[in-house]
């Protein structure tokens, strides 16, 4: 599930008295920036309007139709203002834009500021904005006031803007898999399905009985089978693992496949024990590492508000998401600990090949050699975002921050997959997620993305999100 950028849609104000000529520009070059960038554009024929351009309302009923015929083919809007603009058009051009709508406005330049040169778009933008806010149309404003297409600036606020545009569209009408039920244990990862529905998330739930019925009926010979097969060989060393192991994992991992096309999943959480370990003999973790590499969020212990959060973070970056624990401290520093998990985290996260192994803390209730599937490893340095999600009286409540994973060491005989995480405010984040009953887990993504995620939950999607950590 490969996240591509997003399509444009290009909106162009326009206020008469200012040369024609500054529109004609910007219609050339806001296209060609874009496309460099490696975004596709949707632009208003030059003869639909005067220039092409939106002034009166009726220009911008004129461009309101053109968004409703290609509804469905943009994931943005770029409002782009070569000169002051009038805002009357814009209301009626935008007021039903459905997507985020990005507020670009051109610099004046020192040396052209008479009566026939000038722009004025500095003041527009705020008109623009201005009216907006008073017709409730959602819309993002960047920092600088007015910027040049051309400029790197600018290419800065196209990146920002491309991935918050794509986790509102992402996670309008997505789809979580409960791929068997809530281990009676984990009242921690509860989750109000209600909640979900009325915020556009579908939630889909699979018994493990049916999957367990499904892997005896796949064959080895299919081309599903060898081609998951040598999927797995590569995420790992497979060294010492029984062949029964190896063969369960694929045949499980064929099935999970299987549900998140039929159901056309966005994310899944799965029951990782006890079943998986007593009647097969096996740990799903390395399976869950495989499919976030791919693009198909999966968290373990059936934790669907992480999935939902690990959906949004892949949105964002377009890599590799896990589901990680708040599990330790580092001896006496405040701003460390250790994120783990048994697992699952993704090859692509991890410092080189890793290793699978039985599972070592769950051995000790179903004994020795029932939990091979764990890929054992250390996470890779770098930045990071972070980011869990619980419902609360009917709200999506969120929190999300930053971090980097560092090259302290962990003790060799350390369980599972795990990374010394730096993360600034790191006790009052874990206060937060205390007293707000957030869960033990947090889903993490490489690079730092966290001002357009939070962005795209508080201004479009209506979620309630917190940043203990600027607090």
């Amino acid at each position: 599930m490969k996240v591509g950028k997003t399509t444009f849609a290009l909106f162009f104000g326009n206020r008469g008295f200012f040369p024609a000529s500054l529109i004609a520009g910007a219609r050339e070059e806001m296209v060609r920036v874009l496309k460099e960038r490696g975004h596709e554009v949707l632009i208003l024929d030059a003869g639909a309007t005067r220039h092409g351009a939106v002034e009166t309302a009726r220009e911008g009923e004129v461009y309101a139709r053109f968004l409703d015929a290609n509804r469905g083919k943009f994931g943005g809007v770029l409002l782009c203002l070569p000169n002051f603009g009038d805002e009357t058009g814009a209301v009626a051009a935008l007021e039903d834009a459905r997507v985020p709508i990005l507020v670009q406005a051109y610099p004046d330049d020192l040396d052209k500021m008479a009566p026939e040169v000038r722009r004025d778009s500095f003041c527009g933008k705020i008109s623009v904005m201005d009216v907006f806010c008073q017709y409730g149309v959602k819309f993002t404003a960047l920092k600088p006031h007015t910027v040049s297409p051309s400029s790197d600036r600018f290419r800065a606020n196209v990146d920002y803007f491309d991935r918050l545009c794509r986790v509102v569209g992402g996670m309008k009408g997505m789809v979580v898999g409960a791929v068997g039920a809530r281990t009676t244990a984990f009242k921690t990862v509860r989750i109000d399905e209600t909640a979900l529905q009325r915020n556009g998330v579908t939630m889909e739930t699979i018994d493990l009985s049916s999957v367990f019925e499904r892997m005896g009926k796949v064959s080895e010979g299919e081309d599903a089978y060898r081609e998951k097969a040598e999927a797995l060989k590569r995420c790992a060393s497979w060294s010492g693992v029984p062949g029964q192991a190896f063969d369960r994992l694929t045949r499980l991992g064929v099935v999970l496949d299987a549900l998140v096309e039929e159901y056309r999943m966005d994310a899944l959480a799965v029951r990782c024990w006890n079943e998986m370990q007593v009647q097969l003999g096996i740990s799903p973790c390395v399976l869950l590492g495989e499919m976030n590499d791919r693009g198909v969020p999966a968290a373990c212990e059936v934790d669907i508000g992480n999935a939902v959060s690990m959906r949004a973070l892949n949105l964002a970056t377009g890599g590799a998401v896990a589901c990680l624990d708040w599990n330790n401290n580092y001896g006496e520093e405040d701003d460390k600990c250790i994120l783990f998990h048994c697992g699952p985290v993704p090859p692509s996260m991890m410092q080189g090949q890793g290793q699978i192994i039985d599972h070592l803390i769950l051995a000790n209730a179903v004994g020795a050699g029932n939990g091979f599937g764990c890929n054992v490893g250390r996470i890779a340095r770098g930045d990071f975002t972070f980011s869990s999600m619980m419902t609360d009286s009917g709200r999506l409540k969120f929190y999300i921050g930053q971090g980097r994973f560092t090259d302290d060491p962990i003790p060799r005989d350390f369980f599972g997959c795990a990374g010394v995480a730096e993360i600034r405010n790191l006790q009052d984040i874990l206060l937060h997620v205390g007293k707000h009953g957030h869960r033990h887990h947090v889903s993490v993504t490489q690079g730092q993305v966290m001002a357009p995620v939070r962005e795209a939950f508080e201004s479009y999607l209506g979620y309630d999100v917190a940043a203990p950590q600027e607090g």
